[in-house]
This record gives structure tokens, C-alpha cells and sequence, in this order.
């Protein structure tokens, strides 16, 4: 695995934490944040041939 690949999965599963938590917490700003975030490195790994599975 390339820096490139890992550091976006790396990001993937921080920003998945960050969703989690911002929606335990009630802050639908954040979640929107977030969920915006998690979109576009999705739709990145997914231009670059990067596998990322669905965990939130």
C-alpha cells in the first residue's frame, strides 16, 4: 500500500469517527460537515481505484 492510499484510508476512518461522534452528540452542523467530508474522500478514493467499505 502507497502513503497516498493509506493516508486516505487513514482520513476515511477519521472522519467516520468524527461523524459517529457528532451524531451521538446531537450536532447536526457537524454531521453535515462531516458527512460532507467522508462524501468527497469517498468519491476521491474512488477516482484513485481505492477500496473503502461502508462502516457508517
Amino acid at each position: 500500500m502507497d502513503a497516498f492510499t493509506a493516508g486516505l484510508l487513514q482520513r476515511i476512518r477519521a472522519t467516520e469517527t468524527d461523524l459517529t461522534r457528532a451524531r451521538n452528540e446531537g450536532d447536526d452542523f457537524l454531521v453535515e460537515v462531516e458527512q460532507g467530508e467522508l462524501d468527497d474522500l469517498r468519491r476521491l478514493a474512488a477516482e484513485h481505484g481505492v477500496e473503502v467499505s461502508v462502516s457508517v
